[in-house]
């Protein structure tokens, strides 16, 4: 009965995005950029939004493109988590 209802929760939301801060311990900002279209205009405006997100071993710098996953409140900010590190940034 339970593994059933597990089955049906559902996918959970996966966006991609970049780094722009690993400054915090276990903690990533992200910053995602999505298409909108401008209700008078109707030409596509990008917006950006950024979320936090957890990141158990500290794998993710500033800069790499990482695919993040929805995932229960883990703090008052963060309600995501990394899913994979997609590209690495150039490292001087």
């Amino acid at each position: 009965m339970a593994e059933t209802q597990q089955a049906n929760r559902g996918r959970r939301n996966e966006v991609v995005g970049e780094v722009i801060s690993d400054k915090m311990d276990k903690t990533i900002s992200v910053k995602i950029f999505r298409l909108v279209k401008h209700p008078k205009y109707q030409k596509f405006i990008r917006r950006t939004s950024v979320f936090k997100a957890h990141d158990e071993n500290n794998t993710a710098k500033t800069g790499d493109r990482v695919r993040i996953a929805e995932t229960r409140a883990l703090s008052k900010t963060k309600r995501w988590k990394l899913a994979e590190v997609l590209e690495t940034a150039k490292r001087v």
